[in-house]
């Protein structure tokens, strides 16, 4: 084996080990902090900003809910037998997960979500979790894909999960929007749910993704949903793709780099209708994502709110101009 191939797989060694390790200390940490966190929340709401992040950074790491057990098996199996490239590659999808889930939600210290902006109660959504059903045969096809898609095309593609997937097709439907811009089509996923509420508002989707692998299963997906005719996948780097679109915009969704997500706001707000909306993605990555909440809550043209379930969304409003 040549000296680099052995530096690398000492180097994937080490990482794992180090995930491993900080894992140990996470879970340490999580053990202490319970009865710290019944104490907190027996105290009064009106609660001060500081005492809010003491509650939110008690709470238990997202990241270590839902699959999490099951990668850090195969992790630990992986590192067990050496398989390096095994471990390269499950590294690799936990670094893509990361960048698509918010960062800091569960915790202030580490730079929680903006502010005003806090988890739900627990019970508070359960009712996110019922099983979706259609009210036509269109319908319940474009669920079935998603469902599908849940199973088969694997949770690291899923670029929203369903609490926001119903926001958006929710307030897709009661704007009656006609053209909703998506930046960052992933498999297809968020698409889909705006359809559901295209496919009755008469409108369509332009949706923009820079890889063509994903781009390819996106227009599988839509195929197969018997979306494609209102859907126009654009391929490419939508920092440079953005500049051709030239209609109206009810509804621009950005989820795509986080850093980008100012430059994409400041390209297309003069797109998008008085009334309409701009939806952004995962925006407790304050680390990554600080610019953009700091555009949409101080221009006096913008409303905003922060939606809390799911990954975590904004929502602005481009006011209308009074009369």
């Amino acid at each position: 084996m040549k000296g680099a191939e052995m530096l690398r797989m000492t180097m994937l060694g080490i990482v794992a080990m180090a995930l491993l390790a900080g894992i140990e200390n996470l879970t340490a940490q999580e053990s202490t902090d319970k009865p710290q966190t019944k104490q907190t929340q027996s105290q009064s709401t009106d609660t001060t900003r500081g005492e809010q992040g003491t509650q939110l950074g008690q709470e238990r790491p997202r990241f270590m809910r839902g699959g999490f057990d099951s990668w850090l098996d195969r992790l630990t199996e992986a590192h067990k037998q050496k398989d390096w490239k095994k471990v390269e590659q499950l590294i690799e999808d936990m670094k893509q997960a990361r960048e698509r889930r918010p960062r800091g939600m569960d915790r202030a210290e580490r730079g929680g979500p903006p502010e005003g902006m806090r988890r739900p109660e627990a019970g508070m959504t359960s009712s996110q979790d019922r099983p979706l059903f259609g009210n036509a045969e269109v319908e319940k096809k474009i669920l079935s894909v998603l469902e599908d898609m849940r199973q088969s095309q694997g949770r690291w593609m899923m670029n929203v999960p369903p609490q926001d997937g119903r926001l958006l097709r929710l307030l897709t439907e009661a704007t009656g929007a006609k053209h909703v811009v998506e930046i960052g089509t992933s498999n297809g996923c968020s698409a889909l749910w705006f359809c559901l509420a295209l496919r009755t508002t008469g409108g369509k989707l332009t949706t923009h993704e820079i890889d063509a692998r994903r781009a390819s299963l996106a227009r599988e997906n839509f195929k197969r949903a018997d979306v494609d005719k209102i859907v126009t996948l654009i391929e490419g780097d939508a920092h440079e793709t953005v500049k051709k679109l030239k209609e109206p915009i009810d509804i621009l969704f950005i989820d795509a780099d986080k850093p980008g997500y100012v430059d994409y706001l400041n390209k297309l707000l003069p797109l998008v209708r008085p009334g309409g909306l701009i939806l952004a993605h995962n925006v407790g990555m304050r680390g990554q994502i600080q610019d953009y909440v700091e555009a949409v809550t101080t221009n006096p043209e913008l409303e905003t709110t922060f939606y809390q379930q799911g990954g975590g969304m904004s929502v602005t409003l481009k006011k209308r101009q009074s009369k």
